[in-house]
């Protein structure tokens, strides 16, 4: 089953309609307190803004959620953006949409509509801008061999994971070099048979535990 995505950095959007402006906030937040910290900062530094509608969606696996339509109708502002986030299928994440009413009711669907389209907006820009990320369940894998191998052994590696899906990780030296990288599990058996290929049955890799893995999406 694949991962939810997250975000890599902090996106703002806005979006006006009918003399209302509605700023979307789009943070990483791998726990309640840090979505709590974002909201409090923005709280303090809009201070003059009559709405900061908050979703939440936590977890490797999207498991916790939290919404608040902050003074708005019930249901209007944060369960649609809730619904966004999880319709996108995004998680680490804190979406606030602040409000400066412009004079003008909008209506309960009204609401729902701005609230909802402006995090969806926000998230377009995140895709856009390149700081989408997908997670992916890759194992941790080491190929040690002498010095002298490494180099030749370092750049088949590299070329190998461009092609595999695979990521590169910095190397350790101690008596040998030892090469490491994350590799998604479909892919471990090519890599030891490409290895071996690449040093005529010389070196074979080391296959350690899984852990999900932040990978950028290119927009």
């Amino acid at each position: 089953m694949d991962l939810p995505r997250t975000i890599a950095r902090p996106v703002d959007h806005e979006v006006v309609i009918k003399k209302s402006r509605f700023l979307a906030h789009l943070a990483p937040a791998g726990s309640v307190a840090e979505a709590d910290a974002v909201i409090a900062r923005l709280r303090k530094e809009l201070w003059d803004a009559r709405h900061h509608c908050v979703a939440m969606v936590l977890g490797t696996r999207a498991d916790q959620a939290r919404s608040s339509d902050d003074g708005e109708p019930s249901g209007t502002a944060g369960v649609p953006m809730l619904e966004v986030l999880r319709h996108r299928g995004v998680t680490d994440v804190v979406a606030v949409v602040t409000r400066y009413f412009g004079g003008v009711k909008l209506g309960a669907g009204g609401l729902v509509r701005a609230y909802s389209g402006t995090v969806a907006a926000a998230l377009d820009v995140a895709a856009g801008s390149g700081a989408m990320l997908r997670r992916e369940l890759l194992y941790e894998v080491e190929v040690p061999v002498p010095h002298g191998d490494a180099g030749r052994i370092d750049n088949m590696l590299r070329d190998w994971a461009t092609g595999h899906g695979a990521v590169m990780e910095p190397p350790a030296y101690d008596a040998v070099a030892h090469l490491r990288l994350l590799v998604p599990p479909e892919q471990l058996d090519a890599l030891a048979a490409d290895v071996a290929a690449a040093s005529s049955g010389a070196h074979s890799p080391t296959f350690g535990d899984s852990r999900v893995v932040d990978v950028p999406i290119r927009p």
